[in-house]
């Protein structure tokens, strides 16, 4: 493994009806992820926090507005050959206004919980998305191959909180 010389902050965020046990996913239309059902969520603007761009990246993928979020876990991917690590910071949303749309980039479409498609969605969310569905907080750390569906290498606890970045130093991948 190549060593870690920085990281990318990004924000992936799950919309959930609790009621009816139902997850928002969307269909990535274009770019890094095509084809894959995901969260909603992406890459900060510049001078915008994480908790912003997560607001941001909801509103233009899926055309909701989220009126909670909650911090729910963070997941650190590395990938084989590529010294930039992914810092993901992963978040709920039980409440929000409008109706999901499908835009440029994505498809929303909702799901129960015991039918979620991780079969086309990246391999690692079948491990921590049950976690998040449980309210349950995570750190997570994925090794991915060049192929990027085979994991490497991969460390998954669950903590009291979800901290506010992933520590570079606490790496144990």
């Amino acid at each position: 493994m190549l060593p870690i010389e920085s990281k990318k902050p990004l924000t992936l965020v799950f919309a959930l009806d609790q009621k009816n046990k139902k997850i928002l996913l969307g269909m990535k239309k274009r770019g890094f992820g095509m084809n894959k059902f995901n969260g909603f969520g992406g890459k900060l603007e510049p001078g915008e926090t994480v908790l912003q761009a997560a607001h941001r990246e909801l509103t233009e993928e899926a055309m909701i507005e989220a009126q909670d979020m909650d911090k729910i876990g963070i997941n650190f991917f590395t990938f084989e050959d590529d010294p930039v690590g992914l810092e993901v910071h992963v978040y709920l949303v039980t409440k929000f206004n409008g109706t999901p749309t499908e835009t440029e980039e994505m498809r929303p479409e909702w799901f129960d919980y015991n039918n979620i498609p991780f079969e086309q969605m990246w391999t690692d969310d079948a491990q921590w998305l049950p976690y998040a569905l449980d309210e349950k907080h995570f750190v997570g750390e994925f090794h991915f191959a060049k192929d990027q569906k085979t994991i490497l290498a991969q460390k998954l606890d669950i903590v009291s909180s979800a901290p506010v970045e992933f520590d570079l130093n606490q790496r144990t991948l």
